[in-house]
């Protein structure tokens, strides 16, 4: 049994929380000056095209941290709590909200307190709701988040809302205006039927899509097959290719999902890697065996740097065993190294990853730019409890190298 005693209640979102190189290789480093500070000069307004569709969860996060996870039928105490919005959509488009983005969010709450409570936090970051639907009955989804600060892990036990959301719940009109002038949708794969009917359109308008593959799950294989660009998790290559190798499973990805341009593996504190594919054939470059090229470069990376980096490859056909060859080129980003007195909390640092993408993408950002600066916002999040408590506005002294 798992107890959390001697706690004052707290309101909904009351944000209160009670405590006890070589030729062939280019690079990119951002490094924070030390004169950086609020009064530092604005960045530059966010890109003219900047709106972002998303297509997914929006729920209330109870955030209870622990010094060490329970053992069966044990009773603990919790050393903080936080009741904040969540959700791999709603925390995405919030991030991208606070970027500098127009964010629209498709998504289901019921008309409960929690509800209601998930629109007014949305709205105060700016994230337009007038595209969710609110269910007269039934319950808003929620998940309980434990923190461990001994293994600086977290647990998630969700709650899934009900009714679900269905297409007859979003009319046509409804979309055409939620998809009016975006310059890219973004789906994390929750809500499939609705979302494979957004992306359809978004794909017939030539919208570019951005899929979150988390996990396996119902409907993501027709998302994917539309599919501009993918961000996924480490476990995710093996799942869905069966190839053991990551980096060979990346390229198992882009051979069979031909409209695919880039995929980008999120591996934690060891950073990411990700393949773009070439525009044309690299029909005079010799073969380059993928796994060896990411040895390379991780061996090029600077290791003692504490800030995030990237470090690429020229193009190159990138020769996967067993699996085939692509022209492309690839990429290893570096995480920042988060002292351990000030790493909280990893809830969202996915989310916040990919709302720095979608920024990055309608910025025009170069991959070796992009990479570290979706690093750093997602560092940015990870000093504070929750997923979105951390996550940095554009007007960040941290984010200004990258938005100049």
């Amino acid at each position: 049994m798992l107890c959390f005693t001697h706690l004052t209640p707290l309101p909904l979102f009351s944000g209160v929380s009670l405590q006890s190189s070589r030729r062939q290789f280019t690079s990119f480093r951002t490094r924070m000056s030390s004169s950086s500070s609020i009064g530092s000069a604005p960045p530059p307004p966010p890109p003219d095209n900047g709106i972002v569709l998303g297509c997914g969860g929006t729920t209330v996060d109870f955030l209870a941290t622990v010094d060490s996870y329970p053992k069966p039928d044990d009773k603990i105490r919790s050393t903080s709590l936080k009741v904040q919005g969540g959700g791999n959509a709603g925390n995405a488009l919030t991030c991208a909200a606070r970027l500098g983005l127009t964010s629209r969010l498709i998504s289901k709450v019921a008309n409960d307190s929690q509800g209601m409570g998930i629109l007014e936090e949305l709205e105060s970051d700016g994230v337009d709701t007038s595209f969710l639907v609110v269910s007269k009955e039934g319950n808003t989804p929620f998940t309980y988040v434990i923190v461990d600060k001994q293994t600086k892990t977290r647990t998630c036990i969700h709650t899934p809302g009900y009714p679900p959301m269905v297409p007859a719940d979003l009319s046509q009109s409804s979309m055409l205006s939620a998809l009016d002038r975006a310059s890219i949708a973004y789906f994390d794969v929750r809500l499939h039927e609705t979302a494979l009917v957004i992306a359809k359109e978004a794909s017939r308008k030539k919208i570019p899509i951005l899929v979150d593959a988390e996990k396996k799950r119902d409907g993501l294989d027709d998302l994917l097959q539309l599919a501009d660009y993918i961000v996924c998790t480490a476990k995710f290559p093996h799942a869905w290719t069966e190839v053991s190798s990551i980096p060979c499973a990346l390229v198992s990805m882009l051979l069979r999902l031909p409209k695919l341009k880039f995929v980008i593996v999120t591996l934690g504190e060891e950073g990411c890697l990700m393949i773009q594919r070439a525009s044309t054939e690299a029909s005079e470059s010799k073969e380059t065996d993928i796994e060896n090229l990411v040895e390379t470069l991780k061996h090029r990376a600077d290791s003692t740097a504490t800030f995030s980096t990237c470090v690429s490859s020229e193009t190159a056909k990138l020769k996967a065993n067993g699996v085939g060859t692509l022209s492309g080129r690839l990429f290893f980003g570096t995480a920042e190294k988060i002292p351990p007195e000030e790493l909280v909390d990893t809830t969202g640092a996915g989310d916040a990853f990919i709302g720095a993408v979608l920024y990055a993408l309608c910025a025009g950002m170069p991959p070796e730019k992009m990479l570290p600066f979706a690093a750093q916002v997602a560092a940015c999040n990870c000093r504070a409890l929750g997923a979105r408590t951390g996550l940095p506005h554009r007007t960040d002294p941290r984010l200004v190298p990258f938005l100049v």
